[in-house]
C-alpha cells in the first residue's frame, strides 16, 4: 500500500518535470523567434542587404590633408618678334606675388623650346643677369651685371626695349625705367638710336613696339605664345 502510494507520488513528480521543461523549451522559442535569431543548428548565410554597413569590407581610418600644390600667377613679357625687328608679347607664370624681379627674371631667361621653334628670339644676350629691381616714385631702378653693356647696335636697342615694356606691363606704361651696371647708372638708347643717361619710358620704343600698340609703327599682329 505504502508502495503504490510511493510509485504513483514518482510518476506524478516525473510529468510535472516534463510539464516544466516542455514550457520553458517553448518560452526559449518565443524569444528566439521575436529576437529574429535563427533557432536552426547549422549557419545559414545571411544577405548581403541585411548586413549592417561598413560589416562587409572595413575601411581603416585616414587622415585628410589639404594639399600644398604649387600655384603661380600670370604675366606677360615681350621678345623680339620673327623676321620683324619688333618686340612680341609671350606669356609666362611666376611664382607669386609676381614682383618685378620673378617678371624680369622670366624675362632674362630667354624663349621657351616652342617660341624659339617658331624663330622668336632675345636681344638679351643669354650672359645678362638681374642683380636687382627697385621702384620709387614711379621709376624702377634695374640693375645689371656687365654682360647687358655688351650688347651693341639695334640689339641693344631692343634688348632696351624688352625690359621697358616688360617692366611697363607689370607697373603701368607711364613708369619710367633707369638702368644701371653693376649698381652705377648707364645710358641706353631709345628707340631713335640717341643715348638717354636718365629714366627712359615705353613711349620712346613706339618704333619697336609690338604690332597693334597705338602709335607703332608695326602692322603685323603680334601673337602671344605662352610658356
Amino acid at each position: 500500500m505504502t508502495s503504490a502510494r510511493h510509485g504513483g507520488r514518482r510518476q506524478r513528480h516525473r510529468k510535472w518535470r516534463h510539464s516544466i521543461a516542455g514550457l520553458v523549451a517553448a518560452a526559449v522559442c518565443l524569444v528566439l523567434t521575436a529576437c529574429g535569431i535563427p533557432t536552426g543548428g547549422a549557419p545559414s548565410r545571411i544577405p548581403a542587404a541585411q548586413v549592417p554597413y561598413g560589416l562587409l569590407s572595413p575601411v581603416s581610418p585616414t587622415t585628410t590633408s589639404v594639399p600644398t600644390s604649387a600655384y603661380s600667377v600670370p604675366v606677360t613679357i615681350f621678345l623680339v618678334a620673327p623676321t620683324r625687328q619688333v618686340l612680341i608679347s609671350a606669356g609666362r607664370s611666376v611664382a607669386p606675388p609676381g614682383t618685378l624681379t620673378s617678371v624680369l627674371d622670366a624675362l632674362l631667361g630667354g624663349p621657351t623650346a616652342i617660341e624659339s621653334d617658331r624663330n622668336i628670339t632675345t636681344a638679351l644676350a643669354g650672359g645678362v643677369r638681374l642683380l636687382s629691381a627697385t621702384v620709387n616714385a614711379g621709376v624702377a631702378v634695374v640693375d645689371l651685371n656687365r654682360a647687358f653693356g655688351q650688347i651693341s647696335g639695334t640689339q641693344q636697342i631692343l634688348a632696351v626695349a624688352q625690359i621697358v615694356f616688360t617692366v611697363a606691363g607689370q607697373l603701368g606704361s607711364t613708369v619710367g625705367v633707369q638702368f644701371e651696371i653693376t649698381g652705377a647708372p648707364t645710358a641706353v638708347p631709345v628707340g631713335s638710336g640717341a643715348q638717354v643717361s636718365g629714366p627712359v619710358h615705353l613711349l620712346e620704343y613706339l618704333k619697336v613696339a609690338p604690332a597693334g600698340t597705338p602709335g607703332s609703327t608695326a602692322t603685323t599682329p603680334a601673337s602671344s605664345p605662352s610658356g
